[in-house]
Parts: structure tokens; C-alpha cells; sequence
């Protein structure tokens, strides 16, 4: 056989082979994307599920205070309709939630028989474990982002995976609103009646962690 032939048929079958070894890696770190997704979307609804437990548990309690727990309610709603909006919509969306959810347990503080409630207690417990493992997901799932983004820009990667359809994921972040607690108006104005009481200055209620 011609040496160049087998020259040629050498470098065919090492291109075949690295073509094969490049898309099954791209489609490798693809499926962790997903996975990662799949184990936020858990959590969130988790969340989802405790909040209408928790509003069912204070709202007998809160008679100055409807407009946050319509808040939550509708920063709720929000978020489970923003799931089918893609990563960088649906956190946004979360952020919002976690802000209201923050509001809720700042005004919770005003009321001792609910600070003494169990049935509170738990679920805000509960709410704050889901905090956390939210957030352990959202990195997760953000790293595996960054590794593919990555892989698909960078020689010989890009070369296959523009041409079969890899394009750039989406991180999920929360805006910058989630990191701060809303100012909530608990004005005579902004509710009618009386005021709630108001917790001496420097006894500030403890706020959930970051989403």
C-alpha cells in the first residue's frame, strides 16, 4: 500500500477518533448541566411547597400585615411561572422571593406568640435548610455552566461545536435585590388600623441566608 495513502488514512481515523472524543465530552459536560438544573428545580419547589404552610401559620396572627404575606404570595406565583423562562429569568424570580420571604420573618419578629409558635419555628427552619441547599445547588450547577462554556469556546472544541448546536448556557445568579431586604410599609396608611410594634433599635431579626 502507498505510504501516503496509509499517511492519509492515519490522520482520517485520529481526526474520527478526536471528533468523537471532543463531542462525547461536550455532551457529557451538557448532561451535568441538566443534572445540576434538575437538582435546583428540587429544592425550589420544596420552597414553593413550605411557603403556603407558612403563610396558613401566620396570617391569623398578622392582622396589620396582609400586604406581605401579598407579597409572598405573589413573589411565589411569580417564580413558579418564571421556571419555563430559562436559569437567568427564574433566578431573578427567586431572588424576589427570598427578599419577601426576608420581610415576613422581619415583621414575624414584632409578634412573641409567633416567635414562640412550633409549628413557625419548623417551617422557618425548614425554609432556611432549603436556603442553604439551594445555594450549594446553584454553585454546583454554575461551575458545571463555566465548564462548558468554556469547553465550547476554547481550540479544537469550537471547531465541532458551533457546527452540531452547542451553544453557551446560562448561569443561574441572583439579582442584586436578593442580597438586600425590602422596605416593608407597615404604616397606618399602608395598612389601616394600628401600627404593629416596632422592636427597640439594634434588635434586628435574624435574615435568611443568600439564595
Amino acid at each position: 500500500m502507498d505510504p501516503i495513502l496509509i499517511i492519509i488514512l492515519v490522520v482520517l481515523a485520529v481526526l474520527i477518533i478526536g471528533g468523537i472524543l471532543i463531542y462525547n465530552g461536550l455532551v457529557q459536560r451538557r448532561l451535568r448541566i441538566d443534572e445540576a438544573f434538575a437538582q435546583i428545580e428540587v429544592q425550589l419547589k420544596r420552597r414553593w411547597d413550605l411557603i403556603p404552610n407558612l403563610i396558613n401559620a401566620v396570617k391569623g396572627y398578622m392582622s396589620f400585615e396582609q400586604n406581605v404575606l401579598t407579597q409572598v404570595t405573589q413573589a411565589r406565583a411569580n417564580a413558579v411561572s418564571a421556571g419555563a423562562q430559562g436559569p437567568a429569568q427564574q433566578a431573578a424570580a427567586e431572588g424576589m422571593l427570598t427578599g419577601a420571604l426576608r420581610s415576613l420573618f422581619a415583621v414575624v419578629e414584632n409578634y412573641p406568640e409567633l416567635k414562640a409558635n412550633q409549628n413557625v419555628l419548623e417551617l422557618q427552619e425548614q425554609l432556611t435548610t432549603t436556603e442553604n441547599q439551594i445555594g450549594f445547588a446553584r454553585q454546583h450547577y454554575n461551575a458545571s455552566v463555566l465548564d462548558y462554556n468554556t469547553a465550547i469556546a476554547t481550540i479544537p472544541n469550537v471547531l465541532i461545536a458551533g457546527p452540531l448546536g452547542f451553544s453557551k448556557r446560562e448561569f443561574f445568579d441572583a439579582e442584586p435585590e436578593a442580597s438586600q431586604v425590602p422596605q416593608v410599609d407597615l404604616s397606618v396608611g399602608g395598612f389601616g388600623g394600628a401600627p404593629p410594634a416596632v422592636p427597640p433599635p439594634g434588635n434586628q431579626p435574624p435574615a435568611l441566608p443568600p439564595a
